[in-house]
């Protein structure tokens, strides 16, 4: 396996595919780099060179105690990026891991990166707040203290919502058994400082720190992370932002709109 050892003694997974320009993909909660094998092998197929990473508690990487933070997780990404010497990266998070490269921007700057692409995100707030109308705290406690109670059923019972199919979007049994499968693989403790991390950190001030070009996409029927609270304000925020949402769409758009979700993306590193 490709491990990077962290600064902190953390070993990094992380998977390489193909050449040419690097796309790099951070990935959603409570998943791994997997969760973007359709995106990698599509763009890699196509002479882009894909890296995604298992976050640190995540899939095949460490489970230290402590480092569930965007801080953290913007300087495991800063550490990744000068190991496989990537220039001119374009910047792919989906759902908490927009968090992840949006931090990443705002504390080492983009000499390093040429685009940057927000899929179904937390940024720039998801918890309701005196000055942001957000998800309330109790649907993020409710998430905690169900993973305590039973971490496997609430997973499970965590993906109608996740793919949709609970308002008709079609997907298979194999889908939802690789998912549990992949949310298991990773730290309980990880999984649940990373509720408070994704729920509580403001990415506000992060927003005015990309400048470089932007493409948001999100469902329209992101049960999820609501498309009003995130997606439209972090395209208003962003200078330049192009905003791309997808009629009753999910939050798992790189699973139930594969094609769509592959297709905007080669289109916008090709722009």
């Amino acid at each position: 396996m490709a491990l990077l050892k962290l600064r902190d003694g953390t070993e990094l997974y992380y998977k390489d595919w193909g050449s040419g320009r690097p796309v790099l993909f951070s990935h959603g909660w409570p998943l791994s780099a997997d969760m973007w094998d359709a995106q990698m092998l599509f763009l890699a197929e196509r002479g882009y060179r894909t890296v995604a990473f298992d976050r640190r508690g995540f899939g095949r990487s460490s489970q230290p105690w402590t480092g569930y933070d965007y801080d953290t997780f913007a300087d495991d990404i800063a550490e990744l990026i000068k190991h496989l010497e990537l220039k001119e990266v374009t910047l792919v998070g989906f759902s908490m891991g927009g968090g992840d490269i949006a931090r990443y921007v705002a504390r080492h700057g983009s000499a390093r990166v040429s685009k940057f692409v927000l899929l179904s995100c937390v940024t720039p707030l998801f918890v309701k707040t005196a000055d942001h109308d957000g998800v309330d705290k109790s649907v993020f406690d409710g998430i905690k203290a169900g993973l305590i109670k039973d971490r496997p059923q609430f997973l499970d019972d965590f993906n109608p919502l996740f793919y949709g199919t609970n308002h008709g979007m079609k997907v298979s049994q194999g889908v939802f058994k690789q998912t549990l499968q992949i949310a298991l693989q990773a730290s309980i403790k990880a999984t649940l400082d990373c509720v408070t991390a994704f729920s509580e950190t403001d990415f506000r001030p992060d927003m005015a720190k990309i400048d470089v070009p932007t493409l948001v996409v999100h469902g329209e029927d992101d049960q999820v992370v609501p498309l009003p609270f995130t997606g439209k304000l972090a395209a208003e925020m962003i200078k330049g932002a192009q905003l791309k949402t997808y009629p009753g769409a999910p939050h798992a758009t790189t699973t139930t709109h594969v094609d769509q979700v592959n297709a905007d993306l080669l289109a916008f590193l090709k722009a």
